[in-house]
């Protein structure tokens, strides 16, 4: 397997660097000098409360540094990559909390072999030299059905308890007391992740592979095995899945919860999932409990404690009651901490009613003599962007995604749908109304707001006006009212309604201004050929606005295809109203 490829200086500074990175950045942390330490930089403060400390290996950032603050951790001690840290730096920042003024010190370690050694280690030397320090395990972990020797592993539930002692330890309380509770309520705290890649510490290869499509459940922080592997399924799927195994009363590490209950949950990314993958992933978590009567207090989702760029996530959930969540919602300054709602999830409105609809399209309009040849022009459009659906896409194949042809397709349906229950209107203005709100609805993106722009801008001069005059200067308002907001001007090729093909198109219908009505098919047919000369002198643009200014220019050898959809509309028109074929 290779070596993933990181953005770093050096793999063995990497540490260092990113706890430099860290302090420097926020201005309440500071470094203990020689040590892979940190600490609050408002020591002083911490005179008469009992000061905290946790710690691990690095690679599972925000953790630790991120929850130091008022409100939770007063230092951290960090390892190398997955490793755990020394004893010595451990015993220096014992030592520098002490001497600060605490009462005593509380460690709050994960439960891995090398944390509890070392930090075990650190704590005797202290007592030794006569500081007050006591040291809670978090084992949180709900993979393992049958217990071990080495007990549950220390996951994200952690922070849980990095919180709920910085409360703690904040009011004052003592540290026996701290010690009492914690206790206790990491008994009710459990934690299970599933995995859809590996991770890779910096200059080594991969910790395990995943075959494609499959994923590993139950895994540790550090890309330890987890208790088996399937494939990957929906995210609601998933998530049934980590619930159903958290919750079986069969496995001795399962956490016991019933209809009724309250809890809080911690959605965690790993550190690969995409922000979209965790919203989804945190309404599917949401929704399973409640689908059990658990009500959710309060939900956490986002990065807490990371195993490097590993794609995939965990569940914690915390029981709770009205004590848990007052220490729970207690203010912190720790950074990495989210700013949560004291609202609770539960039972919250969720969503809120839309003003009643006022677009024009829903009501009836009374034909007029215009009517009958409105239609049949927007018949004929619409079949003509239905007939160039796969050739529009395959233009933008060439410098976009693809799908020009697919939402021209879109409106051309939607409006199809609109004409086969509604009368068209007589006014002309009240007509290009009820488009820009079908388009603006069907067609999305930046395509549906341009057309929806320009239909939009052209209605004022065709209310009360429907002679070619009149739909000159309607085609001449769209047109100015998309270059004023799209920020593009011809020449700029911008992918979506392109201006090479209309704008020649309109400064032709500008001769309908002072022409003749009998001249009026012989401009709109002279208008048509400059959009189509225009949409196809688009094959050598290179692009400044919109999408396609990120397309190499040696990928844009053919006509625009929002251009070529422009000057087919245009064409449709004249044909529709009894003008030669090409």
């Amino acid at each position: 397997m290779e070596v993933q490829k990181k953005l770093l200086n050096s793999v063995d500074s990497c540490v260092d660097e990113a706890l430099c990175g860290t302090v420097r950045s926020h201005g309440a942390l500071a470094l203990l000098r020689g040590h892979r330490v940190v600490l609050r930089s408002d020591l002083g403060n911490l005179k008469g409360k009992v000061a905290l400390l946790s710690g691990g290996g690095s690679g599972h950032e925000p953790a630790h540094a991120g929850y130091i603050g008022v409100g939770m951790l007063s230092g951290v001690v960090a390892g190398g990559v997955f490793a755990s840290p020394p004893p010595a730096s451990i015993l220096a920042a014992i030592l520098s909390l002490w001497q600060a003024g605490a009462t005593g010190v509380l460690l709050v370690v994960k439960n891995y072999t090398g944390d509890r050694l070392n930090f075990g280690l650190a704590a005797e030397q202290a007592w030794a030299q006569g500081v007050p320090v006591n040291m809670v395990i978090v084992a949180d972990d709900c993979a393992f059905s049958q217990s071990t020797k080495a007990g549950r592993r220390g996951l994200c539930g952690t922070v849980f308890v990095h919180k709920l002692v910085g409360a703690m330890a904040e009011e004052g309380m003592p540290l026996d007391t701290i010690v009492s509770r914690v206790n206790e309520i990491t008994k009710v705290i459990g934690t299970l992740g599933v995995s859809l890649s590996p991770c890779s510490v910096p200059g080594c290869a991969p910790s395990f592979q995943l075959p494609p499509g499959e994923m590993e459940l139950g895994l540790g922080i550090h890309g330890e095995p987890g208790i088996r592997r399937s494939k990957v399924a929906s995210a609601d799927e998933v998530v049934k899945i980590m619930i159903d195994h958290m919750t079986d009363p069969s496995s001795q590490s399962h956490l016991p919860m019933k209809s009724g209950d309250s809890v809080v949950l911690c959605v965690n990314n790993l550190g690969g999932l995409s922000c979209l993958e965790m919203a989804v992933v945190t309404r599917s978590a949401i929704n399973c409990l409640e689908d059990r009567g658990i009500v959710v207090a309060r939900v956490m989702s986002g990065l807490f404690m990371t195993s490097l760029e590993m794609a995939g996530m965990s569940l914690s959930i915390m029981k709770t009651d009205q004590e848990i969540l007052r220490l729970f919602d207690a203010k912190t300054s720790a950074p990495a901490w989210p700013n949560l709602s004291s609202e609770s999830v539960s039972g919250r409105k969720w969503s809120v009613d839309p003003p009643p609809q006022t677009g024009s399209h829903k009501f009836t309009h009374s034909p007029g003599p215009l009517s009958g040849v409105m239609q049949t022009v927007l018949e004929a459009v619409c079949d003509s962007l239905l007939q160039r659906q796969e050739e529009l896409n395959m233009l933008d194949r060439a410098a976009g995604d693809g799908d020009c042809g697919n939402t021209h397709a879109s409106a051309a349906k939607a409006i199809q749908e609109w004409l086969q229950s509604h009368t068209v209107p007589g006014c002309p203005g009240q007509l290009l109304t009820i488009l820009a709100t079908v388009v603006q609805e069907t067609m999305g993106g930046s395509s549906g707001a341009l057309y929806s722009l320009f239909l939009t801008a052209a209605v004022r001069p065709l209310m009360g006006e429907s002679d070619a005059a009149a739909w000159a200067k309607a085609v001449h308002a769209g047109t100015e009212a998309m270059k004023r907001y799209g920020g593009a001007e011809p020449g700029d090729r911008t992918m979506l309604l392109q201006l090479d093909a209309l704008c020649p198109a309109v400064e032709e219908l500008q001769r309908l201004l002072s022409s003749p009505p009998a001249g009026a098919m012989a401009i709109l047919q002279a208008a048509v050929e400059r959009a189509e000369e225009g949409a196809d002198s688009t094959r050598s643009l290179s692009a400044k606005a919109g999408r396609a200014s990120y397309v190499a220019t040696q990928h844009q050898t053919q006509p625009d295809p929002g251009a070529v959809a422009v000057a087919a509309i245009l064409r449709a028109v004249f044909e529709a109203l009894g003008g030669g074929c090409p």
